[in-house]
């Protein structure tokens, strides 16, 4: 059906595995993952668009069981127990301060100047465009044949200071297990909103 559209449209089964069958895994197999496939997940997430190519996210990947033990005792009760069994969970993080890279992420013109002395402003564009890259990095491991955890459902705070405390000026947005998902984990797929629920074309 979507071949109507475009001959560049992705296969069915491609859009399957991205979207329509793609699901939140609560418990994983005993299988792991390994650094070359975190390195092929950064290297697609990293092309996804931002503004002004900030690139504001910082991940750090606890793979470790000493960094997956430390992370779960700073989650609600509900989440530790996926992540102490997923082979990785993220810490999707933004750097208030990303400015600074942009001389180089961003060389056409002086984007730097345009967030100097606007910390406020700094920390909603770190925001939104982090969120906007975690939402690549779960799309980014489902196309390389991993599932995803995507959590909030933890201490901010908690977490900034356990793992980011060599750079205060990251701060968590949201922590995301990455692994083969057991498919006895998974509910029913809520349900999910028809065009005109939501959207008005004007």
């Amino acid at each position: 059906m979507t071949k109507q559209f475009h001959d560049n449209v992705l296969p069915s089964d491609a859009l399957d595995q991205l979207f329509f069958e793609g699901r939140t895994y609560n418990g994983w197999l005993d299988k792991p993952v390994s650094d070359e496939q975190m390195h092929a997940i950064w290297d697609l997430v990293k092309m996804g668009p931002t503004s002004a190519n900030m690139q504001p996210s910082r991940i750090v990947w606890c793979k470790s069981d000493d960094a997956k033990r430390r992370l779960a005792e700073l989650a609600s009760e509900g989440n530790r127990a996926k992540i102490l069994s997923a082979p990785v969970t993220a810490i999707i993080g933004y750097d208030i301060d990303f400015h600074e890279e942009l001389p180089w992420l961003f060389p056409h013109t002086d984007a730097k100047s345009w967030f100097d002395g606007d910390e406020a402003g700094r920390k909603v564009g770190a925001f939104r465009n982090s969120s906007l890259q975690g939402g690549y990095f779960i799309l980014a491991a489902r196309a390389l044949g991993l599932d995803t955890g995507p959590m909030s459902g933890f201490d901010n705070d908690a977490v900034d200071k356990e793992f980011f405390t060599d750079d205060p000026r990251v701060k968590s947005n949201f922590i995301c297990s990455v692994g083969y998902g057991d498919p006895d984990s998974i509910f029913d797929r809520s349900p999910r909103p028809d065009f005109d629920r939501f959207n008005v074309i004007v």
